[in-house]
């Protein structure tokens, strides 16, 4: 008979604890707290095979959250696939500074960029169900996930998150936004953690952004601003090390009220820029 006490000890020889862990409520439909309580349950041959499986995919280097097919974010559980990057934590100051911006109690209209899984998109929408969001990516098969978070999360609400096939701003609408928000790619081409982790099994396309990591944001920022209402937002997530280019780039492109802000490590990793028309 294998318990969930002999599971897990089998399956921490292969994979770290907390993956093991993760893989095995997935596999029993249950929660960590359940595992703790129930350690002498006794799992199927079904369930049996299931984390079995999810193990050696884990040990191959697979992602846990492509595995079990969801990640949270914000405090929401969104599916995820290889078609998205898998949404991280550093992302929620991008979130954060986005609601300090848009009024609870006014419509506003935002544009996300590259909105893969839809996570930002969605989780905006359900802090602030007033604005209309509209969430393009190049890809159909994110916009596919993304459509069905929406629809998971959102319900009766889906409707304020518009979803469009645009590579950045080529089709986008012709309106104004009173804020534009990304998290595009931007790791460099030859970095070596791209053949690493995690990363070897996620989409190249929303990672990778040419020789220093930097094409998608200087993109972004050059053309924002026909985009722009008076006295809209920019922010943008980037790299640890990607700070002081773009500021520059904000600044060349005429924002004003330019700064960056800090993750919980300490990192510098959401910068923004204002339109400087009066609204």
């Amino acid at each position: 008979m294998i318990t969930i006490t002999s599971a897990l000890r089998f399956a921490q020889r292969e994979v770290d604890a907390v993956d093991a862990r993760a893989l095995l409520q997935h596999v029993l439909k249950t929660t960590r707290a359940h595992l703790a309580a129930h350690p002498e349950r006794v799992l199927t041959s079904s369930e049996q095979q299931q984390f079995c499986a999810g193990i050696a995919r884990r040990k191959n280097g697979e992602p846990v959250a492509y595995i079990v097919g969801e990640r949270e974010f914000f405090g929401l559980g969104f599916i995820v696939s290889p078609a998205v990057l898998i949404p991280r934590p550093e992302t929620e100051l991008l979130v954060e500074q986005a609601l300090m911006r848009i009024p609870e109690h006014r419509r506003v209209h935002v544009l996300d960029l590259g909105t893969g899984s839809g996570a930002i998109a969605i989780t905006l929408a359900k802090h602030r169900p007033r604005a209309q969001i509209t969430a393009i990516d190049a890809s159909k098969d994110a916009l596919k996930i993304a459509a069905a978070n929406a629809q998971r999360l959102l319900g009766n609400q889906a409707s304020t998150v518009e979803l469009l096939q645009s590579d950045w701003y080529d089709s986008v609408p012709d309106a104004r936004y009173d804020l534009i928000l990304a998290n595009p790619p931007y790791i460099a081409d030859d970095d070596p953690h791209l053949a690493q982790g995690d990363l070897r099994f996620e989409p190249r396309q929303a990672l990778a952004a040419g020789p220093h990591g930097l094409s998608a944001l200087a993109h972004i920022v050059q053309n924002a601003a026909p985009h722009l209402a008076p006295g809209g937002w920019l922010i943008l997530e980037h790299g640890y090390d990607q700070r002081a280019a773009c500021a520059e780039f904000l600044q060349i492109a005429g924002f004003v009220n330019v700064a960056t802000h800090r993750d919980l490590a300490g990192i510098a990793r959401v910068s923004v820029g204002q339109d400087a028309r009066e609204n």
